[in-house]
């Protein structure tokens, strides 16, 4: 008697595309969330006010990016997130590590897209999107050293996040609106615990990595007077990538 074949691996398009079909997602909690401080999250257009919900994603969040009823563009430009989400999943079939710590990392990331157009399109860094990210990457760490990892790499992962949020609510505190923001703090939860759990390396490589691009992205929007010597460039998005950068490093 013929013993039954194993079920084939879906095909890497076909995952791809599943994962891309979390892009309305994404960009609805861009779209509700990039609203200046002290204001609500957006439920509809700001032009015409059409709905936009969870309920009604559709068409404003369709693959044009523009409110349906009066043709505004609404949130980021058509493809941005999901160029950012292909590129996101790239990195993690790159990084290839064990399943549960993939978890943790893909979970991260799914905060991580939305907090990154969000700052830089009103510089601040929700709470409603910071703390999911922090406290679900940590718990799911703890799940990944539970399932074989050890303890050690989560008690590292654990000091890490403490110690680089703590660095930058510091500079907060000293340097007031010449420091980083207390937003920057809470993002540096998640991304310290996740950049710790590979090592104290990764993590001062990821710090090292968003500083370097933050300045060269500064000095090149100075040399095209895109912006003036008392701008602040919001931090979040180069602490994003530098930490990606820093996970992808050998």
């Amino acid at each position: 008697m013929a013993e039954p074949t194993a079920p084939k691996a879906a095909p890497r398009g076909a995952r791809l595309l599943a994962v891309l079909a979390l892009a309305p997602a994404l960009r609805l909690a861009v779209l509700r969330h990039a609203v200046p401080p002290g204001v609500g999250t957006r439920t509809g257009c700001d032009a015409c006010g059409a709905p936009i919900g969870l309920a009604r994603p559709w068409p404003a969040l369709g693959p044009t990016a523009r409110c349906g009823p009066c043709g505004v563009r609404v949130g980021p430009p058509p493809g941005a997130v999901e160029l950012a989400l292909a590129a996101a999943v790239g990195a993690l079939a790159l990084l290839g590590p064990p399943a549960t710590v993939l978890v943790a990392t893909a979970w991260w990331v799914g905060w991580a897209i939305p907090l990154v157009f969000v700052d830089a399109a009103v510089h601040r860094l929700p709470d409603r999107l910071t703390w999911p990210a922090a406290g679900g990457t940590w718990l799911l760490l703890g799940l990944a050293a539970l399932a074989g990892a050890g303890p050690t790499p989560w008690l590292r992962a654990t000091a890490a996040g403490v110690a680089l949020a703590l660095f930058f609510a510091a500079t907060t505190l000293l340097l007031g609106r010449r420091g980083f923001g207390l937003g920057d703090a809470k993002l540096a939860l998640g991304v310290g615990a996740l950049l710790g759990w590979y090592g104290w390396a990764a993590l001062v490589a990821g710090l090292l990595l968003a500083l370097l691009l933050s300045g060269l992205v500064g000095v090149a929007l100075l040399a095209a007077r895109r912006v003036g010597w008392r701008s602040h460039l919001p931090f979040g998005p180069f602490l994003v990538l530098g930490a990606l950068a820093a996970l992808l490093l050998p």
